[in-house]
């Protein structure tokens, strides 16, 4: 099928982190190398979707009973989507078991009354029912029943990124300095086999909230509500509805709604900028002026000698300075006002691969 032939996405399905503070997607004009699965053509329709995927299809009947009826102690998160909750499934054949029993799920129920709700369902199944890499994450099968509308994933037990990066609380343990770059490297080989020749999938709503961590904290791209396939043929770009989310958007994007996978790059260097300084990429509680995340730190990235006015406090003595340096560097070309002076996310690969500390943290791990 012709790659023109999209699906439209409205609104953002949201994340399945608790915080207070994280921000769904919305619509900004109102205001401010692994394996992988061969992708198939984008269908055209929801029925061709649907039976395209790769994926089991859950009776209501089996996601009520594998979370114990949606049980508030079953409960994961809430988002604008909806709300997500763990559930209990038998490994091989997937239908429900006993709590403590066979694999955890986590189980996205949309909200019945939900405006973002069913294109943002279908986008989910439309990408994650063809795409597969480790570093996205993995969608197990839906449910579609009358009104009802639910995604069934696989559990991801340390959560998002976000909860890691921000939560303030006492004795809370941040993520260290070799955990923030191998998360950023996951992260970036992630957004790099989307678009790829295999996937050519526009991301557009990378941000923390949308990092997933497993036990071992290997990190996994989630919600791909606004997902759009990247432009065909001779086409430089995607025109399309200004959406994502505040602070995170690239500026010719927004300027224009001409999205490509450099929109993509940009949104990457904000939470590269994030991972380094600890600080939200909007968050109006800071002092006047530092409100934006980028705008406040630019200045202070752009000098090697000043970055370390603006690296997390709680990271203390755990970084040597070069690298620290060169991750600033690396964040400052992804945030370059012109989308050509961007790198590819290959090269964003390339370059954080070199870092010490993630040769050092991979090392461990093999």
């Amino acid at each position: 099928y012709q790659r023109r032939n999209r699906i439209r996405l409205l609104c953002n399905p949201g994340n399945n982190s608790k915080s207070s503070n994280s921000s769904n997607a919305t619509d900004t004009s109102t205001f401010g190398k692994s394996s992988s699965s061969s992708v198939p053509p984008t269908p055209r329709t929801e029925k061709e979707i649907l039976q395209s995927s790769n994926l089991r299809k859950f009776t209501f009947s089996e996601l009520r009973s594998s979370t114990r009826n949606f049980r508030t102690d079953s409960l994961l998160g809430e988002g604008g989507f909806g709300s997500v909750f763990k559930g209990w499934i038998d490994e091989r054949t997937f239908t429900p078991v006993k709590p403590g029993t066979g694999m955890i799920v986590a189980v996205k129920k949309l909200k019945l009354d939900s405006f973002q709700g069913h294109k943002e369902w279908l986008a989910e199944v439309n990408y994650l029912g063809q795409l597969s890499h480790p570093n996205l994450v993995k969608l197990i099968g839906y449910c579609l029943e009358d009104e009802q509308r639910l995604l069934v994933y696989e559990f991801m037990p340390k959560g998002s990124l976000e909860h890691h990066l921000f939560r303030r609380a006492p004795h809370f343990q941040p993520l260290s300095w070799n955990l923030r770059m191998k998360v950023a490297l996951e992260a970036a080989r992630g957004l790099a086999f989307l678009h790829s020749d295999e996937a050519k999938v526009i991301y557009r709503d990378f941000k923390t909230s949308n990092v997933l961590l497993d036990s071992e904290y290997n990190a996994k791209l989630s919600d791909f509500g606004l997902a759009k396939d990247g432009p065909s043929g001779d086409k430089s770009h995607v025109s399309t509805r200004v959406m994502g989310t505040q602070g995170y958007a690239a500026p010719e994007y927004l300027a224009t709604g001409h999205l490509t996978t450099k929109s993509d790059v940009y949104t990457y260097g904000v939470v590269l900028l994030e991972l380094l300084t600890g600080q939200r990429a909007l968050d109006k509680n800071r002092p006047p002026g530092q409100h934006n995340l980028v705008e406040w730190a630019r200045p202070y990235i752009n000098s090697k000698r000043r970055v370390i006015h603006v690296l997390d406090p709680r990271l203390g003595s755990q970084y040597s300075l070069p690298a620290a340096q060169k991750a600033a560097a690396l964040a400052m070309q992804c945030l370059s006002m012109d989308a050509r002076c961007r790198p590819d996310m290959d090269q964003v690969v390339t370059a954080l691969e070199k870092l010490p500390e993630v040769k050092k943290t991979y090392k461990c791990r093999t």
